[in-house]
């Protein structure tokens, strides 16, 4: 069996966001990043809490890598494009090889939400997940109740499918999940 390894992309930009891959020097910011969003992102997200270390974002980067090199995920920085201050993350992550399916996961750090960061930096990743990643379809699965994910995911161009019962663990609780999809067909070839 071939194994094909995607190369970390440099950057990919609108000119006012980019997407690049992690580097080990980002741990700080990243850390950084996580503590300062825990009113909105840790609300959603388990992993985004008080006590999020340097330590803890040296991991999450060494495992990034990893699934990267595997093929299994892909998870860049969103940085700002001018000053490559850490804005987020987004994921092409769950990928299941056979299928042509993924995940397309995104947060924002607190600083940075409600000025269209999501939305600018998933219209890359998609590029990225269709043209690169060589998916079908993508999957974009968020708690019923946060609607900030849920808008971007509609503003990107995902499709509605339904409710998803006891989908996601949100604080060790088992909640619905919204599913929209986006499909290749359903994707310009520039966003």
């Amino acid at each position: 069996m071939t194994v094909t390894i995607l190369p970390y992309p440099t950057k990919l930009t609108d000119g006012i966001v980019s997407l690049r891959a992690h580097r080990p020097a980002d741990a700080d910011a990243l850390a950084e990043a996580v503590r300062e969003s825990i009113d909105t992102v840790g609300r959603w997200q388990d992993w985004c809490h008080a006590g999020y270390t340097t330590a803890d974002a040296t991991s999450w980067l060494d495992i990034c890598r990893r699934d990267w090199l595997l093929g299994d995920g892909f998870e860049m920085l969103i940085v700002d494009a001018l000053t490559d201050r850490l804005l987020g993350g987004m994921g092409v992550n769950q990928r299941n090889k056979e299928q042509r399916i993924a995940n397309l996961g995104y947060w924002v750090r607190q600083s940075e939400q409600r000025r269209g960061v999501a939305t600018r930096a998933a219209r890359l990743a998609i590029r990225f997940a269709f043209e690169t990643v060589c998916v079908e379809r993508l999957e974009i699965v968020v708690a019923e109740a946060n609607e900030p994910s849920r808008r971007t995911a509609v503003r990107i161009g995902g499709v509605f499918e339904g409710m998803l019962r006891k989908r996601l663990i949100v604080g060790g609780t088992s909640v619905d999940a919204a599913m929209h999809s986006i499909v290749r067909d359903d994707a310009p070839a520039r966003r």
